[in-house]
């Protein structure tokens, strides 16, 4: 209930405060302790409760964190990532806003994890919960403006991601893969062109979609081209 989010909400101010603390004394090895007992102990606990209480403990820790976020980035994600997967829906929408949080911190340098992230999206966007799927979009358009404003996007790792997804026929999935292409299209390094025919034929199924957005999405990604 309301008590255990207020709860939940002080102890995250408390661990960003105790970061931030430890932070200015170069404590890195009491840093890691604190990312490993809530990654750990916490987001992968079997009680619900503790995971959700870890997610929050481990965006707090990013945004205690701020510009030395990279440095723990190996320790950070991979405990958020499990959870998008997790049986529970208020799990899945916490892992999205951890996700949120981190990213938003660490800006361009969750672009080394970004085939993860991805590879979480069209999970999340294909979720029954709607506040995960919500949660998933606010995470999606976050990720492509910082896709759009990096200048070192890897479109060769992305590729073979796109092709996986694009075969798959669920409306959720297929709009964010348009969207991504679209996006990557107008980043001015990128020429999307050189690897249309990696996904040429997976577009072209989406125009006999019966789901008339979809259709005139496709059709409107294939004009650009």
């Amino acid at each position: 209930g309301d008590r255990s989010y207020d709860k939940r909400k002080n102890a995250a101010l408390e661990i960003e405060a105790l970061i931030k603390a430890l932070q200015e004394n170069n404590d890195t090895d009491r840093i890691c302790s604190v990312i490993a007992m809530l990654g750990q102990d916490f987001a992968t606990s079997t009680n619900s409760n503790h995971r959700k209480g870890g997610l929050i403990g481990l965006a707090a820790t990013s945004i205690g964190l701020m510009a030395d976020i990279h440095r723990y980035l190996d320790a950070l994600l991979p405990p958020v990532l499990h959870c998008f997967d997790d049986p529970e829906s208020r799990v899945r929408y916490y892992a999205c806003e951890s996700m949120y949080n981190i990213a938003k911190v660490a800006r361009g340098h969750i672009l080394k994890y970004f085939n993860q992230i991805f590879d979480g999206l069209c999970k999340l966007f294909a979720d029954v919960d709607v506040d995960v799927k919500n949660g998933a979009n606010l995470l999606d358009r976050l990720v492509k403006d910082i896709v759009t404003e990096s200048e070192s996007f890897d479109v060769e790792r992305f590729i073979p991601l796109l092709q996986k997804y694009i075969r798959r026929t669920n409306p959720y999935i297929r709009q964010l893969l348009i969207g991504w292409i679209t996006v990557l299209d107008s980043v001015p390094d990128i020429n999307m062109l050189d690897w249309l025919p990696e996904f040429l034929d997976g577009l072209f199924n989406m125009l006999s979609d019966g789901n008339r957005e979809i259709w005139q999405a496709a059709d409107s990604a294939l004009a650009e081209f």
